[in-house]
């Protein structure tokens, strides 16, 4: 089943989940089968363009809010000029114009499973590593956003990648685009 944007419309989804509950892979799926941008600027991103480690920018960041500021602005500024999927950690609470916020969740271990996949390493540094991440975050996004991260209530919908894989993930949310009457089918 393939889906398009309305024509003449703007299209702009935003999916925030943490790290290793497929974020990218879903962003990058819906943006190819919808034919639009993927917005998908982290500080993965931004410690490439740097020369830095990931490390090294979420260390930096603990005491030097320019790193999420810059990042948090400047993908909501990417996202607002054109029809694209924003998917970012913050993605359903910053682009508040989104017309739909998508959050997907995934126990702990499994988040650690598939970055290690992803990544490589020792699972056992992986959780740690990921959990310091997580409490990191939503320190941060307390402080300078006064953003809970931990409530996300508010959103269209909430999606278990762990139950489901990501083919069926886009798929949930393209059915509920449509339910939304935001996309037609083709």
């Amino acid at each position: 089943m393939a889906f398009r944007i309305k024509d003449g419309k703007e299209l702009r989804i935003a999916i925030s989940g943490k790290s290793g509950c497929g974020n990218t892979t879903v962003s990058t799926l819906l943006s190819e089968k919808l034919g639009i941008k993927l917005i998908n600027y982290t500080f993965r991103t931004l410690a490439q363009e740097r020369g830095m480690t990931l490390a090294q920018v979420i260390e930096n960041a603990k005491t030097d809010d320019s790193y999420d500021k810059y990042t948090d602005t400047h993908q909501v500024e990417l996202a607002r000029a054109e029809s694209c999927v924003l998917g970012s950690r913050l993605a359903i609470w910053m682009l508040k114009e989104a017309d739909i916020k998508v959050y997907l969740k995934l126990d702990e271990d499994t988040r650690a499973k598939r970055i290690l996949n992803r990544e490589g390493g020792d699972l056992e540094e992986i959780k740690k590593f990921t959990k310091m991440r997580d409490s990191e975050d939503t320190r941060r996004y307390k402080e300078l956003y006064n953003i809970d991260n931990e409530n996300y209530d508010f959103v269209d919908i909430e999606i278990d990648t762990g139950v489901n894989n990501p083919e069926q993930v886009a798929s949930i949310i393209l059915n509920k685009l449509k339910e939304m009457n935001l996309v037609e089918e083709v």
